[in-house]
C-alpha cells in the first residue's frame, strides 16, 4: 500500500492543452477536517487506508496542498440542459487535479468538487456545501455496491468556510474518481463552436485511451459510438431495475464511459411510482423516473449529432436503433433475476409490467417487496405480501401466474432460491431520509452516522446484525423531502 506522496501521476487530459481546459488552483477550505472516506475507493489508488486519518489527507483534499506532479485543470464543455442548448458550461466548481495510475495499470482521474471559482463558474462561488458532498459520496459508493456503473468517491472534507445557498451553510469538498470525466457535452462544445481540429483531437483521445479495442474495427469511431450506446443502455436499465432516479440528465451530466455521473437531486424510489420526479425544480417532469429511458436515447442522439463529422448519419441512426432493444434486454434480464427466474419466457415482460402496475396503484415499497419475495417459497411469499396491495383480486391473479412461472423455471430448493434472489435484491438502499439523518448529524459536527450509513451501504445484499433500522420503510416525512440542484 502507498502513502499519499507515493502516487504516480500521468496527466493525459491536461496534455491536450488550453483549448480543452484552464489551469486553476483550488481555493482552500478553512479548518479542513475528514468527514468520511471510502477504503474501497482508496484501494483503487493503492492507498493505505490509514492515511485518511492524517492531517495531510484533509489538507490535500481540502485545497491546502497539492502534489508537485498534479496539474489542476477546469474542463470546458457545453450541453443541453432540460432540452435547451447552453453554448458554454465547464467545471464551475470542480477541478481535475490530475490522473493517477495504480499498480494494475489503471488510470484514475482525481476530481475535486467544491474547489472554488473557475472561469466557468457563471456567477457562482465555485463551492459545494456539506449536504450535497455527503449525498454524492454516499450515492457513488452505494451504486457501485449495487453493481451499477458509476464514478467513485474517495472522501468528503468538511470545513468552517461559510457558503450561502438558501441559508448559510458550510463548505465541503468531495474527491471523486473515474477513468475519465469527459462528457457528451465536451463533443458538443467543439462541434457547435466549429473547432474541427480540437474535436478530432478529443475524439482521438477518447478512442485511444478509453476504447482502444475499437481501433481494430473497420470504422473505429462508429464502433466507439456503438459501445457508448450499449454502455448507456445497460446503465439506465440498472437504474430502472433498482429504482434509481438521477434527476438531472443533461448532456453535460452524461459520461462518455456510460457511468452514473454528477449526482445532484437524485433519489431511490421508496414506494414504486413510475412518474416520480426527484428534482423539485423539474416542473415539467422531463427527468422523471419513467422518462429516464427515452431521455437516455435523446442524449445519445445529441452526442450522435456532434459526431457527424466522423460518422455518417445513416450509420449513427443505425447505432442509435440498438439502444432500446439493448436496454430492454438488460432490464428484463435483471428483473427476471429479481423475481428469482433463471430461464426466459416470452411473457416475462408482461409479468413484470403487471406487477409494477399493481405496485404503483398500492404504494408498495419497491425495494422491500423484492427482498421479501425471496425470503420464502413463492407460495408463502406472495401470501405474506398480499396485504400490501389494495387490488387484492388483481394481486391474486398475478400471484397465481407468478407461482406457475416459478414452477416452470426449474427444480431447486428454497435455500437456493433465497440465495439467488438475495444476491440481486438489496436489503439496504440509500433512501433520502437516511441520507438526511446523516447530513443533519454531520452539520452539527457528528460524522459517525455518515460513516455508519456508508459502511451499511457497501454491503447492500447482506443482512447486517444490529442494522435493522436501515432496512425499514421510511416515515411519512421521509417520502416527501424536496431535493434541488442547489449545492
Amino acid at each position: 500500500m502507498k502513502a499519499l506522496d507515493e502516487l504516480t501521476f500521468d496527466n493525459r487530459f491536461a496534455r491536450l492543452g488550453d483549448a480543452f481546459s484552464t489551469h486553476v488552483l483550488p481555493e482552500p477550505l478553512d479548518e479542513p477536517r475528514l468527514v468520511v472516506a471510502s477504503k474501497a475507493a482508496m484501494a483503487l489508488l493503492d492507498l493505505d487506508p490509514a492515511v485518511a486519518q492524517t492531517p495531510v489527507f484533509a489538507e490535500l483534499f481540502g485545497g491546502h496542498k497539492l502534489w508537485a506532479e498534479a496539474e489542476p485543470r477546469a474542463m470546458v464543455y457545453s450541453g443541453h440542459q432540460f432540452g435547451g442548448y447552453t453554448p458554454q458550461l465547464g467545471d464551475g466548481r470542480g477541478l481535475l487535479l490530475g490522473e493517477v495510475y495504480n499498480e494494475a495499470g489503471e488510470h484514475w482521474d482525481l476530481h475535486l468538487k467544491g474547489a472554488g471559482m473557475t472561469p466557468y463558474s457563471r456567477m457562482g462561488d465555485g463551492r459545494a456545501v456539506l449536504r450535497s458532498s455527503i449525498r454524492e459520496f454516499l450515492a457513488s459508493e452505494a451504486l457501485h455496491a449495487l453493481g451499477i456503473p458509476t464514478s467513485r468517491a474517495l472522501c468528503v472534507i468538511g470545513s468552517s468556510t461559510p457558503v450561502w445557498r438558501e441559508k448559510q451553510e458550510r463548505g465541503a469538498m468531495v474527491l471523486r474518481l473515474a477513468h475519465s470525466h469527459i462528457r457528451f457535452g465536451h463533443f458538443e462544445y467543439f462541434y457547435y463552436t466549429k473547432k474541427p481540429e480540437q474535436q478530432a483531437e478529443l475524439a482521438e483521445h477518447v478512442l485511444n485511451l478509453h476504447y482502444p479495442e475499437c481501433r481494430e474495427q473497420p470504422e473505429p469511431y462508429l464502433a466507439m459510438f456503438r459501445e457508448i450506446v450499449e454502455r448507456n443502455a445497460e446503465m439506465i436499465a440498472k437504474w430502472q431495475a433498482y429504482g434509481f432516479c438521477h434527476g438531472v440528465m443533461n448532456t453535460d451530466n452524461m459520461s462518455i464511459l456510460g457511468i452514473t455521473f454528477d449526482f445532484g437531486p437524485f433519489a431511490f424510489l421508496d414506494d414504486f411510482d413510475a412518474h416520480f420526479i426527484c428534482n423539485h425544480s423539474d416542473h415539467e417532469g422531463r427527468y422523471s423516473f419513467s422518462n429516464q429511458v427515452p431521455i437516455g436515447q435523446w442524449n445519445l442522439s445529441a452526442l450522435a449529432q456532434a459526431l457527424t463529422p466522423f460518422i455518417s448519419v445513416d450509420a449513427l441512426k443505425e447505432a442509435l436503433g440498438l439502444y432500446l432493444p439493448l436496454y430492454q434486454a438488460h432490464y428484463l434480464d435483471l428483473m427476471r433475476r429479481r423475481l428469482g427466474l433463471t430461464i426466459a419466457e416470452d411473457d416475462d415482460q408482461r409479468l413484470v409490467e403487471r406487477l409494477l402496475k399493481l405496485m404503483q396503484n398500492s404504494g408498495v415499497d419497491y425495494t422491500l417487496f423484492f427482498r421479501r419475495l425471496g425470503d420464502e417459497s413463492a407460495a408463502l411469499a406472495v401470501t405474506r405480501l398480499r396485504d400490501d396491495f389494495v387490488d387484492l383480486a388483481g394481486f391474486d391473479a398475478w400471484a397465481e401466474q407468478y407461482k406457475a412461472r416459478v414452477a416452470r423455471d426449474g427444480d431447486y430448493t428454497q435455500e437456493q432460491r433465497r440465495e439467488r434472489m438475495h444476491a440481486v435484491n438489496p436489503l439496504y438502499i440509500l433512501r433520502n431520509y437516511l441520507a438526511q439523518n446523516a447530513i443533519a448529524a454531520a452539520e452539527s459536527g457528528d460524522y459517525s452516522e455518515v460513516r455508519r450509513l456508508h459502511e451499511v451501504l457497501t454491503r447492500p445484499f447482506e443482512e447486517q446484525a444490529g442494522m435493522e433500522q436501515y432496512a425499514q420503510r421510511p416515515p411519512d416525512w421521509g417520502k416527501h423531502l424536496e431535493i434541488s440542484c442547489s449545492s
